[in-house]
Order: structure tokens, then C-alpha cells, then sequence
């Protein structure tokens, strides 16, 4: 498939005009996904690296405990803020171009935290932050650029397997901290900033190999195999154009909720959990293995939720991710001092989280059209991102007014609207099981 004559020069790259044959496109689709899956774990590396000590840093720079938890409100603030204008950049050149921008500014971000960490600022910090966590805008892409090309009865398959990338650069990172700290001693940076030294050059190499190996464009490619209409239909990608496919599609609106709210619920529990393991006498030691189990849970199933996905419909695994995290919220909410049933509901909290993620990006890829895809996509993680950073922030006071029980149930609450449109949605028969 050859670019469009009339389709404009600054939208389609070049590389769109090399000839993709249906025989081809299996192939291309492997490698694809191939380069995909490389970078998705190179860089939940590097997100996993800082995100590990980010809390330890700022408490060091601040010279307070009380001010350490704005360091995961700032790298949540980081994708949310990223996330239009990257689906702005998408939509008119591509996913290779978004990527590489995502990457940058992660690297970029990892730097200034150095930097606000060696002269001791914490403002530069939290802005370094910031920056550092809109780094990980491009693991969220990612799973997006893998459906582009995906046959429709796959999509979610090849969205999970990308999601699933990550759980080996989130298992990795971690463990790379403390020689990424030893590796800057007598270099004059805090041992707590060596993580995103690693970071800032985890990232650059992604960028690289994006900007080298994700040829040609998913995403445009895509668009070329469309036809020449598609190819060319500059209209139909602006923000604008996106919110109306959203307006317009009671299955879109379905697959936002279902995101941002399995998300947001995660984020909510999750992030307090390892206070409230504190509270009954549980070390550092256990919290890590709790919080583990839940990352696994998060990542590892995420291909059988997409093969879930695409034999039995999205909506019946909407309906497992409701389920799923309806009974991790009974399960964490009723555990008091069980520390084994607080690790067993945080492993079924990232179960459901991972069936509402994948069923959710694929009904959405399922429910808008072509040309609005990538802005509504974007909308779709400035959302969760949003969503989810006003909910850590609710979180805390939730807990520090009521306790952690009552955590659990504003959780679960949060899965009715999802619910509701979900129910609604199959009584009239307007989101159905066939892809």
C-alpha cells in the first residue's frame, strides 16, 4: 500500500510508502511488536529504578517525612499533564514520533532530579519528577501503538502482551536500585539520585531504539492501509474530533469509565496499603513482598486477560474486572492484622486492574474511528492519570479520617458507574461480545 498523492507530506513520513502486502503484514506485525516489547521493558526499568527510591529522596532533600508523598503525586502528575499533547503529536505524526518525545522528557526529567538532588532543591525535585514520571506516558502508548496494526479478533492479545512487557522491567528495577546507588558513590550525587542516573540513560536507549527499529510507523501504516481517504483525513484526528467520537459512541464512554475507574481504585488501595501494613506490625521486608505480588498480579496475567478479551468479549471481562476488584476490596478492607489476606487481596486487586486495562483499550480501539483513535486514546490516559492522582491524593485522608476498611469500600463504589454503563449497555444490546 502505497501513501495517498494528495495526503500531506508533514503527516505522512516516508517510510509509509514502502509497499506492505497482505502477505507482509504478519511479519510486520511481529516485528512490530517485537521492538514494542524491548522498550516496554526497558522502560518500566527505568520507571521501576526511580520510582523505588523517589519517596527516599525527597524525604532527604526535604529534611521531611510529611513532604515525601508529594514524590508520587508529582510522577502521577507527570503522565496526566503529557498525555493530551503527546495524542496531539501522535495523531499528526505517528506513534514513533510520540514515543521518542515521551522517552525524552523522562530522560530529561531523571536529569533535573539529579541535579535538584546534588544542589538540594526540592522544588527541582518535585519538577524533575514530574518530568521524569511523564516517562512512563510511553509504556501507556505502547499498548496503544500494538493494536494498530493487531487483526480486530487479536487486539487485545497484542495489547496484554505489550502490558505484560512490563512486569520484567518492574520485577528488575527495584532490584537494580541499590547498585545504581553505589555506582555514583564519590561522584558527589546522593546515593538515593544514582536510580535515575540509570534511568535518565534507560530512557535514551529506548528513545534510540524507537526512533531507529518502530519503522515503519504502526499507526500510520494503519492509516495507509485504510485508504487513501483515511490516509489524508487530517480533520478527523484534532482533540476536538476525539471528544465527539467519545460523545457520539456509548461503547467509547464504556471503555473511558472502565480505565479510569479500575485505575483509579488500584491506586487508591494500593497506595495506602503498605501504611496500613505498617500500622499491624508488618517490616519493610513483608511490604515488599506484598507489594510484588501485587505488580505480578498487575502484569503477569495480562495476556490471559487479553485472550480472555477476545474469545468471550470485552464486556464479560469489564464484568471480571468489577468483580475481581470488588472482592479485593472485601479482602484488603477485612483483613486487620491477616497480613497474608492483605497480600492476597492486593494480588486480586492487580488482577482486576489488568482485566479493566486490557478489555478497556481494546473496546475503545474496537469503538471509535481510525482517524480518532490516537486523540481518544490520549483522552483515555489523561483520565486515568488524573483520576488516579486525585484518588492517591483522597487516599491518604480517607485513611487518616476513617481507616483503611473504609478505604476498601470508596473503592469498590467506584466501580459502579462502570457497572451501571456495562449493564445498561447489555440490556440494550449496545456492546456486544463480537469484536
Amino acid at each position: 500500500m502505497t501513501t495517498s498523492p494528495g495526503a500531506p507530506d508533514a503527516l505522512v513520513p516516508t517510510a509509509i510508502s514502502v509497499p506492505v502486502s497482505p502477505a507482509g503484514l504478519p511479519a510486520l506485525r511481529r516485528r512490530i511488536q517485537a521492538v514494542l516489547i524491548a522498550t516496554q521493558i526497558l522502560g518500566g526499568l527505568g520507571i521501576a529504578i526511580g520510582v523505588a527510591l523517589a519517596a527516599v529522596l525527597a524525604k532527604d532533600v526535604s529534611g521531611t517525612e510529611a513532604l515525601s508523598g508529594l514524590a508520587s503525586t508529582a510522577t502521577v502528575a507527570g503522565p496526566a499533564l503529557l498525555a493530551m499533547p503527546l495524542a496531539s503529536l501522535m495523531g499528526r505524526r505517528g506513534r514513533r514520533s510520540g514515543l521518542v518525545l515521551a522517552y525524552l522528557v523522562g530522560a530529561l526529567g531523571a536529569g533535573i532530579v539529579v541535579f535538584g538532588a546534588v544542589v538540594g532543591s526540592f522544588p527541582l525535585l518535585l519538577a524533575g519528577l514530574v518530568c521524569f514520571g511523564a516517562g512512563s506516558s510511553a509504556n501507556l502508548a505502547a499498548r496503544f501503538a500494538a493494536a494498530d496494526l493487531a487483526e480486530p479478533d487479536r487486539r487485545a492479545r497484542s495489547i496484554s502482551t505489550v502490558v505484560w512487557a512490563t512486569t520484567i522491567g518492574a520485577v528488575l528495577g527495584p532490584n537494580v536500585a541499590a547498585p545504581a546507588g553505589e555506582s555514583v558513590s564519590g561522584l558527589g550525587v546522593p546515593a538515593a539520585a544514582g536510580p535515575f542516573v540509570w534511568a535518565s540513560g534507560v530512557f535514551l536507549v529506548s528513545a534510540v531504539m524507537v526512533a531507529l527499529l518502530l519503522r515503519p510507523d504502526p499507526l500510520l501504516t494503519a492509516r495507509a492501509l485504510a485508504g487513501p481517504e483515511e490516509a489524508a483525513a487530517a480533520d478527523g484526528r484534532s482533540l476536538k474530533a476525539g471528544m465527539r467520537a467519545v460523545r457520539e459512541s456509548s461503547r467509547a464512554r464504556l471503555a473511558l469509565v472502565t480505565v479510569a475507574g479500575s485505575h483509579t481504585a488500584m491506586v487508591s488501595i494500593m497506595s495506602m496499603t503498605p501504611v496500613a501494613l505498617g500500622h499491624h506490625g508488618a517490616d519493610i521486608r513483608l511490604i515488599g513482598l506484598v507489594i510484588s505480588g501485587h505488580i505480578a498480579g498487575m502484569y503477569a496475567f495480562s495476556p490471559a486477560m487479553g485472550w480472555l478479551s477476545d474469545r468471550l468479549g470485552r464486556l464479560t471481562v469489564i464484568g471480571l474486572a468489577v468483580a475481581l476488584i470488588a472482592v479485593a476490596a472485601l479482602l484488603a478492607g477485612t483483613a486487620g492484622a491477616s497480613h497474608g489476606q492483605t497480600a492476597l487481596g492486593l494480588f486480586v486487586l492487580g488482577l482486576g486492574w489488568s482485566a479493566g486495562l486490557v478489555s478497556g483499550s481494546a473496546l475503545l480501539t474496537d469503538s471509535v474511528p481510525q482517524a480518532a483513535r490516537a486523540a481518544v486514546q490520549g483522552l483515555s490516559d489523561f483520565i486515568m492519570n488524573t483520576s488516579a492522582g486525585l484518588g492517591g491524593l483522597a487516599a491518604g485522608l480517607i485513611v487518616s479520617q476513617a481507616g483503611y476498611g473504609w478505604l476498601n469500600v470508596v473503592g469498590a463504589c467506584l466501580l459502579l458507574p462502570m457497572t451501571l454503563l456495562a449493564v445498561r449497555g447489555a440490556l440494550r444490546r449496545d456492546v456486544t461480545d463480537a469484536v
